[in-house]
């Protein structure tokens, strides 16, 4: 249902608040650029520095900027059950395609608890749902055997797979089936999980190189796989460089430096430092992604 290259998109803030008319920019920008879906309100998105009307708020101005040019997937996700549903539910309202559910955080809830938290947001929000496993941020594994039962389930459609390990994403597509598409989490990895069987990526870097994530998606499902591994390796670095620091400060920057919105983050996420920051820059030199006057103007800028 959802596949090819997908944006987390990150949510601009001016002044502590939300720029909504750099928000919508960005979304031009991806539009523009071959993106096939987008995803607000994600961790990419500093959902959990939000509140519910500025998550709701955040989510209603990508809708209505996207007007059904492409899906919608909205980041629902909390580690409290009865949340996620209202999230969901007014996402759903408000015009969401999808939800994007990140494991329950901090609680360290059981594999029977994961089951239960997904199955009630699924049975509760007739939306089609996209599991998130991501268990270096969460502290919680979504095992392949438990991603196997929520695949019975039907709008749950698929799952971002951001382990890192190719094994369990293989285990995953082995268990699964057709029940479930597989979505890569982890840009370095998007091409080898395509090749075991992902339909695409839920990406980071394409905050800043929309244009080059599709094509390495289109060129792999277009069967020019010497062209999408080409692509990949020539991500590579750039991709590592978006975890410097904790996402989404690395990324945030990145568009900064770009001249397309403020690097402003909320606390407790703190600016990236300014060694982190020269190296950033360094490597989008290469990549030809900023110029002079941005990179001095973000350098002034920063004090």
């Amino acid at each position: 249902m959802f596949k090819g290259s997908i944006v987390a998109i990150i949510t601009p803030f001016i002044n502590g608040v939300v720029d909504e008319e750099k928000l919508r920019e960005l979304v031009e920008f991806q539009i523009a650029n071959g993106t096939d879906a987008i995803v607000p309100c994600g961790t990419t998105g500093e959902a959990s520095a939000m509140d519910f009307e500025e998550h709701g708020r955040v989510i209603q101005i990508v809708v209505e900027q996207v007007n059904k040019r492409v899906p919608v997937i909205a980041g629902t996700g909390s580690n409290f059950t009865h949340e996620a549903i209202e999230l969901t539910a007014h996402a759903r309202k408000i015009g969401a395609d999808g939800a994007l559910l990140v494991t329950p955080y901090y609680n360290k809830p059981s594999q029977e608890g994961l089951y239960r938290h997904y199955k009630a947001v699924a049975e509760a929000v007739a939306l089609p749902q996209i599991l998130y496993n991501v268990p270096a941020r969460t502290g919680v594994n979504l095992l392949p055997e438990t991603v196997a039962r929520l695949a019975e389930i039907s709008n749950i459609v698929a799952i971002k797979e951001a382990s890192g390990s190719l094994q369990q994403v293989s285990e995953v597509l082995a268990l699964c089936g057709d029940k479930l598409d597989v979505l890569s989490g982890d840009d370095f990895i998007t091409f080898p999980m395509m090749a075991c069987g992902a339909k695409g990526v839920i990406s980071v870097v394409a905050n800043i190189m929309p244009k080059e994530v599709a094509a390495l998606v289109d060129a792999f499902f277009a069967g020019n796989w010497e062209e999408a591994r080409k692509l990949h390796l020539q991500l590579l670095k750039i991709s590592n460089a978006m975890f410097i620091e904790s996402n989404p400060v690395p990324v945030k920057t990145a568009v900064a430096l770009m001249g397309k919105c403020s690097d402003e983050v909320r606390l407790p996420l703190a600016p990236l430092s300014m060694g982190n920051k020269a190296k950033l820059a360094a490597i989008m030199k290469e990549y030809n992604l900023v110029s002079m006057g941005n990179f001095h103007e973000a350098f002034n800028s920063s004090g």
